[in-house]
């Protein structure tokens, strides 16, 4: 019995992982702007094109980091343009903002690849192949939850003892008087941006090496997923956000180890329900009083 499971509890810890590093990037956006950033997924599904092409044309040495570097101007740009002269706008406005740059950024990505699936080069270790027992799996499974772990405790570590981190704490607290303390709102958002923009860029190479064709809306589900993600664990709780993405990926293959393939997705959503019925505010979150 363990060993029919063993593979699909291999993958659900894989593709939780890679979930987390997804969803760390909408709890960070939610926990500071109240602002589900909607483009997140499209932002993950351009760092996998942008591989595509440039590892097409340079060594991967070079490749990988500057995939980051564009995923990350990407975020900053995305943030500059789109959120930022909303910043005094009704939410209403943000949230169809945000809309607006997942379809123009689905849409650009269609114009740009012509709509075909492109193969995404194999990263050199990370795709090799190797045996646990009776099972033979991709190194990035293994790589991913110790890789995510480990960014996600840096990231905590970032947040609770550095001069930024306490500026995200604080304007997450109350945005209005962070700003009245001297804070500067902008840097701090534009940070949040950049930091969620850089755990996509890291998520979508270790998702694309498991799945290895591009497609413009490929990012579509698994935004989807993280977000719930982010929603089961306490929007707004980094460490909420990876427990939640983790159960949901593990959830996932669990539910087709035991055949049940057709409903893994819709395990995910209806799980969203549930939480959103018994818990709103998720496992972690914390109940927000609103100011009249």
């Amino acid at each position: 019995m363990f060993e029919k499971f063993f593979p699909y509890l291999l993958a659900g810890v894989s593709v939780g992982g890679q979930y987390a590093l997804i969803a760390v990037g909408y709890t960070m956006v939610y926990g500071i702007l109240r602002l589900i950033n909607f483009a997140h997924g499209d932002i993950f599904t351009a760092a996998g094109f942008f591989m595509v092409y440039i590892a097409a044309t340079m060594p991967l040495y070079i490749a990988v980091p500057l995939v980051i570097i564009l995923t990350v101007l990407l975020g900053f740009t995305v943030e500059r343009v789109a959120y930022k002269p909303l910043r005094t706008a009704p939410r209403m406005s943000i949230m169809i903002s945000a809309i607006g740059v997942s379809y123009l950024l689905q849409n650009l990505m269609w114009y740009i690849t012509g709509g075909l699936a492109k193969q995404y080069p194999v990263l050199p270790w990370i795709g090799d192949t190797i045996t646990l027992g009776n099972t033979s799996t991709k190194v990035v499974t293994i790589v991913t939850p110790i890789l995510t772990i480990a960014l996600v405790v840096a990231l905590v570590m970032l947040i609770q003892r550095t001069k930024i981190g306490m500026a995200m704490r604080a304007v997450s607290k109350d945005f209005e008087t962070a700003q009245l303390m001297g804070i500067k709102i902008n840097s701090v958002i534009s940070t949040t941006f950049i930091i969620g923009s850089f755990l996509a860029a890291v998520g979508s190479m270790l998702y694309f090496s498991n799945y290895a064709t591009v497609t413009p809306t490929i990012g579509a589900m698994p935004g989807l997923k993280a977000f719930v993600a982010a929603v089961f664990g306490g929007i707004g709780s980094v460490p909420g956000a990876v427990i939640g993405a983790f159960i949901i990926g593990i959830a996932e293959n669990i539910i087709k180890a035991l055949g049940y393939t057709t409903f893994s997705d819709a395990f995910t959503f209806a799980l969203l329900i549930v939480i959103l019925l018994v818990k709103p505010t998720g496992l972690f979150g914390e109940k927000i009083s609103e100011k009249v």
